[in-house]
């Protein structure tokens, strides 16, 4: 290893010191990798074990690695979805002396998965659009943060399963930019961007008969652009309604915060004579549901996971009689009585398939799946023993699945594993 090597990181993990820089990335040795599936990227990509956990290392330029790396710690302060900048490494040279670029390093984004990984799998016939909302939604969170993209992409965001949705998570950041506020013209031409690498990538699935030929990939392309102005007008939208209609602040909070999205300030004007009102939210965070569930539960969850959770911790306080009781107390009992039993159930093999929340998510469905086929309420108990041994068996390791081509995530047999998603009516 070459004395040059220097390691810009936040805290520095000393197990660092202990992969091949001196050797370039595509020549790593198998030993120093996490035996996943690779995927595509326009730079040398490996993934390593370090300190029990998983790292993603990406060959790039200096200069380049460096902005890359502050531009995600700033979207890590401002609380946007996005993976966790480990450090850069640079000073990088073989044993004969010849120079080796620098490597970003990140933190494996666990049960994320990238899109071509999802389209491996037997999913309902409308992923496409879950995940399209899923990224219209990330988009607008960078936009009211100030953050152009510049490279939007299905291949650039990892996904999380978040109850029957998905959470999108930037992944690259090399193209972006940090503004104090966006332009209408540069959101626009993210926007566009967005759209055009969308129809592209879909295309490409089609080509690969991983995407039915039938699916219209411009008419998922453009309803990105719909969603995310739709999304964008109800956040930012100037409203006005007359002086007698105050309700209307409140129902305008509560529209938001169904959205997922919590207000930390209204700004609220009248005209002269005071008979009409203009309100505009201030400062829009999202996450209002599951930081709700935070508080009462300590569970750290998706946003749709926590609307799952939420609602059925509302339907066992009134299955108890206990409306009248405080939140945080009947929250306590639903976690230890209802919640932690159930994932606990899962034996530790399977626990790699899907995130505790999700799980609870698919149980419930599973429930009432089992309800609806026996004409009776089935216990949950009687769910979990059903769950176990006939759905979750079947589902790939998302723990592990880092970023494969379709043909790439296999299980021991050499099949694809196929995924069956009931769906309730």
């Amino acid at each position: 290893m070459a004395q040059s090597l220097q390691i810009t990181a936040a805290s520095a993990d000393p197990a660092l010191l202990d992969l091949p820089w001196h050797i370039a990335l595509e020549d790593w040795p198998t030993s120093a990798l996490a035996a996943l599936p690779r995927g595509i990227s326009r730079h040398i990509v490996r993934f390593a074990r370090l300190s029990g956990r998983v790292i993603a290392v990406k060959e790039i330029g200096e200069t380049v690695a460096f902005r890359e790396y502050e531009l995600l710690r700033q979207l890590r302060r401002l609380d946007v979805p996005s993976v966790v900048p480990v450090g850069v490494i640079t000073g990088r040279h073989a044993p004969d002396g010849e120079p080796l670029e620098a490597a970003l390093i990140t933190e494996h984004l666990q049960f994320a998965l990238p899109y071509r990984a999802l389209f491996s799998q037997s999913l309902r016939p409308d992923t496409a659009t879950r995940l399209i909302d899923a990224l219209a939604v990330l988009l607008v969170r960078l936009h009211l943060a100030g953050f152009y993209w510049g490279d939007v992409s299905l291949s650039n965001t990892l996904f999380r399963r978040d109850a029957e949705t998905f959470a999108a998570y930037l992944v690259d950041a090399e193209t972006g930019d940090l503004h104090e506020k966006l332009t209408d013209g540069q959101r626009s031409y993210d926007l566009e961007i967005a759209r055009v690498n969308i129809i592209g990538e879909l295309m490409d699935l089609q080509a690969g008969e991983f995407l039915e030929d039938e699916t219209d990939a411009v008419a998922i392309g453009d309803a990105l652009a719909v969603r995310y102005e739709e999304l964008w007008r109800a956040l930012t939208e100037v409203e006005s309604f007359g002086f007698g209609d105050r309700w209307r602040v409140q129902a305008r909070i509560d529209r938001l915060n169904d959205l997922g999205f919590d207000v930390d300030e209204i700004d609220i004007t009248t005209d002269v004579d005071g008979t009409t009102v203009r309100i505009q939210p201030k400062v829009v965070d999202a996450g209002h549901h599951s930081r709700r569930l935070m508080r009462l539960t300590g569970l750290d969850v998706q946003e749709n996971q926590a609307r799952r959770l939420l609602n059925d911790l509302d339907e066992y306080r009134a299955a108890t009689d206990r409306q009248r009781e405080d939140e945080a107390f009947v929250a306590h009992d639903w976690l230890t009585e209802v919640f932690e039993p159930a994932v606990r159930a899962v034996p530790r093999e399977l626990r790699g398939k899907l995130e505790p929340a999700q799980v609870f998510h698919e149980l419930l469905d599973h429930r009432w799946y089992l309800s609806q086929q026996e004409h009776r309420d089935v216990p949950m108990e009687q769910a979990v023993a059903s769950y176990l041994s006939t759905i979750l068996p079947l589902r790939p390791d998302e723990q592990a699945i880092l970023g494969g081509l379709p043909g790439d995530i296999r299980d021991e047999t050499g099949a694809i594993p196929s995924v069956e998603e009931p769906v309730a009516d």
